[in-house]
């Protein structure tokens, strides 16, 4: 089967759709969103410009006008080929939820017509039993609603023949208890909004608005369909439990930046042409490190609608591949002993005059705002860095975090050469000397190229960049949404922290007030900041040195979602009883993932990895015999061979009965705390010798007998 997938593979072509389209970017931008030129054309003016404000975040839609605009949207969507409407939202799965509503009503008992009204626009009625709640809900509670949120735009999907109006929403239960993802963001922005805004009043910038943005870099891997369909553990589980290391690996860094295979560009001009449709402004595509890994980043957008074009994209990634026969592999660590893939979140805060408050060159006369909000953030990671540990918090993501590919557990934060002189100064009360630029001299004839004021440190978890934060941490499957709801709600409480101190000062001006506050926050976060290589193992003592916490394992993390740190901050955003069903559910997906990766070992190993060694067992016993009788002597080379994969034959059944052993250890745990102890503290470690013993059996067993698709094909058969 192996062959046949291989010679399949040898026999494709570069599809043709998605190849190239006539239309440039910008005129194939947004044309599949419910823009507002559109909405300009379709709506009255009072109704457009409330739709506007809305979308801004400035008004509620008024009742007397969702009909209007149902109608509009229904027509549109009509011309677009859409058949079914929805209320597109984020439970709390880690992926998206939809229910498709015809647009029909009857109009006679032979005769329907399309309708759509301003009450189905406005509000949604799903099953909220079968979502995750945490114990917010029980399974009889069964009514949940969705609600449209304007501030992110509605789009059409296609997908196999079918068109839908999909209408972005949050979700909330019957007692208004929050069930997605959406609407944290949207309350912590508004935390973020108010403390920003209290900010920029005290320092005499002018604004009416501030928002977070985001940019998401997303890291893929490429995998041809026939070769990935011969595995399932990539089929149930997205990643290989078992698979010996190519001969060839990243070593040689070839990939890196490497020119694009043609069937591969194939596939990405026609997700990023899809995705322009959407109004996702994706700008840069390249070769990642590792064999079949790639990466795609956008454009910098509002926080929130930022998380939500991510999705659409992940989507939109995975159900294309499937159109060239490839497969888009999102999770954090497809395959042992090669980079895995993260999603590197971009943070910044910009204002509605269009100021990145994180650029000290928007605002070069007054950079107060800036030293003031550097200082806020560096407090923030540092007091809740078990927290942000919890919003990248996965199974998957524990094989990526310290794996020298990504940053490790710990949570510090990079600041750069020229902001560690100026914090330095200020903490040292000495005036500063601004670092100049400079101009390279390559020895060669080029126009001049200048020195940035600080280099990057990739080893870093939290490294600002020159105008934004760049969180490393994140997985590749996971959402940004809980990431960035963080983010807002503890610099937010920072900010206001650090401004109740200096509007108290007793300085002569503002900045004999802010300097002391400033100076004393600095001196606390100091500990938090480092500059080197996170890589280390001399970091990994330092930082223990400075109590900095390292949380190795993702269940430990969880603990942070219920902390009383944690529960302050979210103040106004979520509930006590709100986080800790975020923190239920995300134990009970780290113990069901364990679970299903056990069962997928267990089954691999014994219904295909162990009949295959015996089979070559069985080979090799028969050959030596026979040679032995015929030749009348001793071979200790052969018979080493057999000894060797019949010990490795051995020791397997032992670690699956071992496996075996702890996974019914972990299912009879009564509590989902401790069924989580033991799939993180025995199951996990056993899978691992199990994984070991079945890798080597690889190795050595005749390839013809091997039914899974080996590393070397998966990675360079394309």
């Amino acid at each position: 089967m192996r062959a046949s997938a291989i010679e399949k593979i040898g026999q494709r072509r570069v599809a043709k759709e998605g190849a190239g389209s006539p239309t440039t970017s910008s005129e194939s931008f947004g044309t599949h969103v419910f823009t507002r030129s559109v909405m300009k054309k379709m709506l009255p003016k009072d109704v457009y410009h409330n739709v506007v404000n809305a979308m801004e975040g400035k008004e509620q839609i008024k009742p007397e006008f969702a009909d209007s605009i149902a109608v509009a949207m229904k027509e549109w969507a009509i011309e677009h080929g859409a058949t079914h409407y929805s209320h597109w939202f984020q439970p709390l799965t880690g992926a998206t939820a939809e229910k498709h509503d015809a647009f029909i009503d009857l109009l006679s008992p032979d005769q329907v017509v399309e309708r759509f009204s301003g009450k189905q626009l406005i509000q949604g009625e799903p099953d909220a039993s079968s979502f995750p709640s945490g114990g917010l809900r029980s399974t009889y509670e069964a009514r949940g609603y969705t609600g449209w949120d304007p501030t992110s735009p509605v789009f059409v999907w296609k997908a196999g023949d079918g068109v839908t109006l999909c209408i972005p929403s949050v979700f909330f239960s019957w007692t208004g208890d929050v069930l997605d993802s959406k609407i944290p963001i949207l309350r912590s922005d508004k935390k973020i909004r108010d403390a920003s805004l209290r900010l920029l009043k005290l320092t005499g910038i002018q604004a009416s608005d501030v928002h977070s943005t985001l940019g998401m870099e997303q890291e893929y891997f490429v995998v041809d369909r026939a070769l990935r369909d011969l595995r399932p553990d990539l089929i149930m589980a997205g990643r290989t439990v078992f698979g010996a290391e190519s001969p060839k690996g990243q070593e040689l860094q070839d990939h890196y930046f490497g020119t694009v295979k043609d069937r591969i560009l194939g596939y990405m001009c026609h997700f990023e042409e899809s995705a322009l449709r959407l109004g996702i402004p994706l700008k840069t595509r390249h070769n990642e490190v590792a064999p079949a890994q790639h990466e795609v980043a956008p454009v910098f957008e509002k926080a929130a609608r930022a998380v939500d074009h991510n999705i659409l994209l992940m989507e939109l990634m995975r159900q294309i591949a499937l159109k060239h026969d490839l497969v888009c592999l999102l999770h954090e660590k497809p395959f042992q002993g090669l980079n895995g893939s993260g999603k590197h979140c971009n943070w910044s805060l910009a204002t509605d005059r269009g100021i990145n408050l994180l650029d000290p060159t928007d605002t070069p006369e007054n950079n107060l705002h800036f030293l003031i909000l550097l200082t806020a953030i560096l407090n923030a990671v540092h007091k809740h860095a078990a927290l942000l540990r919890a919003s990248v918090a996965s199974a998957g993501n524990d094989f990526r975090l310290g794996g020298h590919e990504a940053p490790p557990a710990i949570f510090s934060v990079y600041v750069g050469d020229e902001l560690q002189r100026l914090i330095d100064s200020i903490e040292k009360k000495q005036p500063h000397v601004s670092y100049k630029k400079r101009k390279y001299d390559l020895g060669i004839e080029l126009s001049h190229l200048t020195q940035d004021n600080t280099d990057r440190n990739r080893t870093s978890p939290f490294a600002f960049t020159g105008n934004k934060f760049e969180f490393r941490a994140l997985g590749s499957s996971q959402s940004g949404a809980m990431f960035v709801a963080i983010m807002n709600v503890i610099v937010a409480e920072s900010l206001h922290q650090m401004l109740n101190e200096i509007e108290k000062g007793k300085g002569a001006n503002l900045i004999e007030s802010a300097m002391p506050v400033i100076r004393k926050y600095l001196k606390a976060s100091k500990d938090v900041r480092f500059s080197g290589d996170n890589y280390t193992q001399e970091w990994l003592k330092e930082a223990k040195m400075r109590k900095l916490p390292n949380i190795e394992k993702s269940f430990y993390a969880f603990d942070a979602l219920k902390a009383e740190t944690t529960i302050k901050a979210f103040e106004g955003v979520l509930t006590q009883q709100e986080l800790e069903s975020r923190y239920e559910i995300q134990v009970e997906t780290y113990v069901n993932t364990l679970n299903i990766e056990a069962n997928l070992m267990i089954d691999i190993c014994r219904t295909q990895v162990l009949p295959a060694a015996v089979k070559q067992q069985k080979e090799l016993a028969k050959s030596l015999s026979l040679c032995q009788k015929v030749g009348g002597r001793k071979l200790p080379k052969q018979l080493a061979q057999l000894k060797k994969l019949s010990n490795t034959i051995e020791e397997t059944l032992k670690r699956l009965d071992a496996l075996e052993d702890a996974q019914a250890k972990a299912i009879k745990q009564k509590s989902l705390k401790a069924k989580g102890k033991v799939f993180c503290e025995q199951v996990a470690p056993k899978g691992a010798d199990l994984r070991e013993t079945v890798d080597t059996l690889e190795k050595i067993v005749d390839d013809r007998l091997w039914l899974l698709p080996k590393y070397r094909e998966l990675l360079f058969v394309m």
